[in-house]
């Protein structure tokens, strides 16, 4: 007996789940600065991000502002909404952006007539979680030195080393969970010991350390 499909690649989900309901799909574009939705609202549809980017963003009570998520085309975004009945988080253009908008009751019907469509969703919450696991591990790590250095490995190019952020200090200080006055001054000190070295906006090169520094 053949078993079920493999899990897809991140972004076939989202070009499958647009092209089953594309009839009941509309687009929605918005400006930087932008919400999609607020916490709270009721949760009516999921989205698809076909250009630019959003972010997930959450509000601690002590004001902090923290990233869950920085999403561009193809993700999806918001799909806990399906089992939800309210957003849990904000949703916010980080730049002019173009989304899908995927109401969900077609969505559900379409998931419930194809068990590939279903395989290929939660291939792409699976890789959600694993890099929802990785920031998590990330907030971990003390001091903030670390916690930036081992952030950067992750984005950072095998060959050259060089990490090229997305979006702003401001974001990326939020995804790691530092303020950005913290985050200024750990890059500052990285790049006076030698262990990185920036070279444009949002270009970080990493350096490896010198087995002959005593730190």
């Amino acid at each position: 007996m053949q078993g079920p499909p493999a899990p897809s690649e991140p972004g076939r989900a989202a070009r499958r789940l647009t092209a089953a309901i594309d009839a009941a799909c509309t687009a929605r574009r918005l400006a930087a600065g932008e919400a999609l939705f607020r916490q709270g609202d009721p949760a009516g549809a999921i989205f698809a991000v076909l250009s630019g980017r959003v972010l997930l963003v959450r509000h601690t009570v002590a004001g902090q502002r923290v990233v869950l998520h920085d999403a561009r085309a193809p993700d999806l975004l918001a799909e806990a909404a399906l089992f939800a009945e309210a957003y849990h988080c904000d949703a916010t253009a980080a730049t002019a952006a173009e989304v899908r908008v995927i109401p969900k009751p077609a969505l559900l019907a379409a998931l419930r007539r194809d068990p590939a469509l279903a395989v290929d969703l939660a291939g792409t919450l699976a890789h959600q979680v694993q890099a929802l696991r990785a920031r998590l591990a990330l907030r971990d790590l003390r001091p903030a030195g670390e916690r930036v250095l081992a952030a950067l490995a992750l984005r950072a190019g095998p060959a050259d080393g060089v990490a090229r952020l997305s979006g702003t200090l401001l974001d990326f200080a939020a995804e790691i969970g530092l303020t950005h006055e913290a985050l200024y001054r750990t890059l500052t000190a990285l790049e006076r010991k030698g262990r990185i070295a920036r070279s444009g906006r949002g270009t970080i090169r990493l350096i490896p350390p010198d087995p002959a520094s005593p730190g």
